[in-house]
């Protein structure tokens, strides 16, 4: 619902100062003084440790017209898993590495006053609901906004979130192709709507947006508000073809290639032999998971631009 003309903005900020050598807090201290200059009532969260800043979002949502998470897609995770379910929506100031689900939301990456702005023109017209990925496991389960992977994608997580430089898509990219020299095929097993599927693959990825690692649109086509998750593919490779197709994956075509698959589902459930699943950058369970979609679960402030909207004739079906 808009806020009644009369009554100031309530709008918690969940910070997490360490994000991109402290652009995380920088940003965050910058975004509330833009914020209380626009006559705001701006609370600011700083925690030690992401449970006890999911605890302090989660004491903060009576008091809160928005949840604004400052950081990059892990800390927006971690907001996104509180807010969940209910009405409170989600907002991004990005200040990470990857910065996915800014670029799902229409939020500007290099501008505070910039994603402010979209934030509060939002709030004035009304959140938007968007569907959220659920990952479970046999410890658990979590929510995810942009894009859960398997096999490769979490191989070059795992190496690319240990090392401090190189930064953005070239961190990604450098481990790609470090771990690209070492890497073979995964035999996976999928239950895929319940049908089961035995595939030996380079890369299994469960999008509910397009895309993940600091823009590679591995889902070119996924939409985040559409009933569905977007499931993608891709089956062995040798170097010299999986670097000629890598390059295309950036820009979103690498559709139509004989070793990509593409298909819409509600559900998927992964196995195969070490599995490791990542989802908004972030390690989230290994062994075999449970994968589906929660549709219309997050209300988000996003900009009026931002293409979340159902394809003509639906998909959801």
């Amino acid at each position: 619902m808009p806020l009644p003309e009369d009554a100031p903005a309530r709008i918690t900020l969940a910070v997490n100062p360490a994000a991109h050598a402290g652009l995380g807090d920088r940003r965050g201290s910058e975004a509330a003084a833009v914020l209380r200059s626009r006559g705001a009532a701006v609370t600011e969260l700083r925690r030690g440790s992401a449970p006890e800043l999911a605890a302090a979002v989660a004491g903060a949502l009576q008091d809160s017209d928005a949840v604004v998470a400052v950081g990059g897609d892990g800390v927006v995770n971690l907001v996104a898993n509180v807010l969940a379910g209910t009405d409170v929506p989600l907002g991004v100031v990005p200040a990470g590495t990857g910065n996915d689900i800014a670029r799902l939301l229409g939020v500007p990456l290099g501008s505070v006053p910039g994603a402010v702005e979209v934030l509060l023109a939002a709030l004035e017209a009304g959140p938007r609901r968007l569907d959220l990925g659920r990952i479970e496991w046999a410890g658990g389960q979590r929510h995810y906004v942009a894009v859960a992977s398997a096999g490769f994608d979490a191989r070059v997580n795992e190496r690319a979130n240990a090392w401090r430089w190189p930064r953005g898509r070239a961190k990604y990219v450098l481990a790609v192709l470090r771990e690209l020299a070492a890497f073979k095929p995964i035999p996976f097993e999928l239950a895929v709507d319940g049908a089961a599927r035995s595939r030996r693959a380079m890369l299994v990825s469960v999008a509910n947006g397009p895309s993940l690692g600091g823009g590679m649109r591995v889902a070119p086509a996924a939409r985040a508000d559409d009933g569905v998750l977007d499931l993608l593919v891709v089956g062995p490779l040798s170097v010299p073809a999986f670097l000629a197709v890598f390059p295309r994956v950036f820009r979103g075509t690498q559709v139509g290639h004989p070793a990509v698959e593409l298909s819409t589902v509600r559900s998927v459930r992964l196995c195969a032999p070490g599995l490791v699943v990542y989802a908004d950058g972030e390690r989230v369970a290994s062994g075999a998971v449970d994968i589906s979609v929660v549709p219309r679960a997050l209300a988000v402030l996003a900009a009026p631009a931002a293409d979340l909207a159902v394809r003509p004739g639906g998909r959801a079906g």
